[in-house]
């Protein structure tokens, strides 16, 4: 049976007619300038500090909402236990097509959907609470009410210990954090474009 490294360096094929990373991502941000936070997916820089506290020999069910192209997907892969589940959420139907079509890892599964149902999404596939949830949606520019609501949301579908790891290019997220988490470390990624907030929210 393949490792996980190996399953996640196959996921890396791209088959014949599918768009690379680079133009799949630069399509989504045309067609939804709102709901993709940079056009520029995030640095290998962001990205390992970003995953630097989670405790993988605990994880196993890890959710990321807005994955695009897979730019994390492959790092947690990567990172995660051959039993685990990396559970992306999406609400752009392209994006979960190309993550279809080029991650072939068995511990994977790409849902459309929104980040507000997560709970339900994470019940249907037959996981209760979550180890981690992993978030670069531009919360400062979704539509009223919906990011109170995913925070809300992702507090309750964490297990006690848990934690909500989310990149922004806004200080406002914090607004979306506080009302449901009292412990948050707070960092800076300066090697990305553009720069990053990055905020730990763990869940007591």
């Amino acid at each position: 049976m393949p490792s996980s490294t190996t399953a996640a360096r196959r996921s890396r094929i791209r088959p014949a007619g599918v768009p690379s990373p680079w133009g799949m991502f630069f399509q989504g941000f045309l067609k939804h300038p709102v709901m993709v936070g940079s056009i520029i997916p995030s640095s290998d820089k962001l990205i390992r500090k970003m995953l630097a506290p989670v405790d993988w020999s605990a994880c196993k069910v890890f959710v990321e909402y807005g994955p695009g192209v897979g730019t994390f997907c492959r790092p947690i892969l990567e990172r995660m236990a051959p039993d685990a589940t990396l559970i992306a959420i999406d609400t752009n139907p392209d994006f979960i097509r190309y993550l279809d079509h080029t991650i072939s890892d068995s511990r994977f599964v790409a849902v459309h959907g929104s980040a507000a149902d997560v709970e339900q999404i994470v019940a249907d596939l037959g996981h209760g609470a979550v180890d981690y949830v992993l978030s670069g949606l531009p919360f400062s520019t979704l539509p009223p009410g919906v990011g109170q609501e995913i925070g809300y949301a992702t507090h309750r579908v964490l297990r006690i210990g848990g934690a909500f790891l989310v990149y922004q290019f806004s200080p406002k997220v914090k607004d979306f954090l506080t009302p449901n988490f009292t412990e948050i470390d707070h960092d800076m990624e300066w090697w990305n474009v553009p720069p990053a907030q990055l905020y730990w929210a763990w869940k007591d």
